[in-house]
């Protein structure tokens, strides 16, 4: 499986039109998906002996080493609040938001190649809901986790560096007050708490929405109007990993359109390693800033916007 992953990535790279891969997992009698971009290998739950932690988040079982590298291992079932079918068999091992982290499963099954169009944004059942996207198959519905809402919680150097900012000049504050800038964020808390830390440094015009579609809907009412673009809008941050259209086809599409071609646009996502940063490169990105350095970004906004 580690080496059908990293396989995988490498496809993911040079095709990428609004496409992305899953690996699928099961605990008890649910299926559930993690994009493949955030994986680094799965391996043997039984083969690597795990150091219980004292006073450890309720979620970590303890710490395991793989290749010389202590990590978290996540009993995912007790994060979830479901029930295993047996004793979990499976470690996925990720990378997200630069954080090496496994996740204890029951079974990983296969990897599959879908358009993100064909994930529906999941509903509303909760205000902890874990889920992001549903993708329904053809016998069964396979749920994409939000996995890096789970890390913010056990992690709160996640929710600090999303929620704490550098002082600014009351001069600097105004300036950006009047500034539109739009975001394109899938997860509720992580687009919660952005959209809330950039109204606290001055970014008060906000527009936020929960895929790359909707954003790129609302760029074209903007772009209809008359009058310079930047009259409308005058940047776009947006995550890559989102349901219906992804943050580099809406970059694509951007790019694309004569009307917003000159837009900046930011990609702010966990998915920024190097092969991401070639491919947001290519397509044009403005700027690439890891989540979750909101200091990184408000610092690029600001020159972006007000270079000129």
């Amino acid at each position: 499986m580690a080496e059908v992953v990293g396989d995988k990535k490498g496809i993911l790279l040079e095709t990428g039109t609004n496409e992305f891969e899953i690996v699928e997992f099961s605990i008890g009698t649910v299926n559930y998906g993690i994009n493949v971009a955030k994986v680094r290998e799965v391996i043997t739950s039984a083969d690597f002996p795990v150091t219980r932690m004292p006073q450890a988040h309720p979620y970590i079982d303890g710490l395991f080493t793989l290749r010389g590298r202590s990590m978290p291992l996540v009993n995912l079932p007790r994060c979830l609040n479901v029930d295993s079918m047996e004793k979990p068999k499976n470690i996925i091992v990720t990378e997200i938001n630069n954080y090496n982290i496994g996740f204890l499963v029951d079974n990983v099954s296969r990897i599959h190649r879908i358009s993100w169009k064909d994930m529906e944004t999941a509903p509303e059942v909760g205000d902890q809901s874990r889920v992001v996207g549903i993708i329904k198959m053809q016998d069964r519905i396979v749920l994409l986790l939000d996995f890096e809402s789970i890390i913010a919680e056990i992690n709160p150097e996640i929710n600090a560096k999303l929620t704490t900012i550098e002082d600014a000049e009351i001069e600097t504050k105004a300036k950006r007050s009047s500034m539109h800038v739009v975001v394109a964020e899938d997860s509720s808390m992580l687009r919660e708490l952005l959209v809330t830390t950039l109204h606290e440094s001055g970014y008060r015009f906000v527009r936020d929405f929960n895929n790359g579609k909707f954003a790129w809907e609302y760029l074209e009412t903007l772009a209809a109007k008359e009058g310079p673009i930047e009259d409308q809008v005058r940047i776009v941050v947006t995550d890559i990993e989102m349901p219906q259209m992804d943050g580099h086809r809406l970059l694509k599409l951007i790019r694309e359109d004569e009307r917003l071609k000159g837009v900046p646009v930011v990609l702010f996502s966990s998915l920024i390693s190097e092969e991401m940063k070639i491919k947001g490169t290519e397509l044009g990105a403005s700027g690439q800033i890891s989540k979750p350095e909101i200091n990184q970004l408000i610092s690029l906004l600001d020159t972006l916007i007000f270079k000129s």
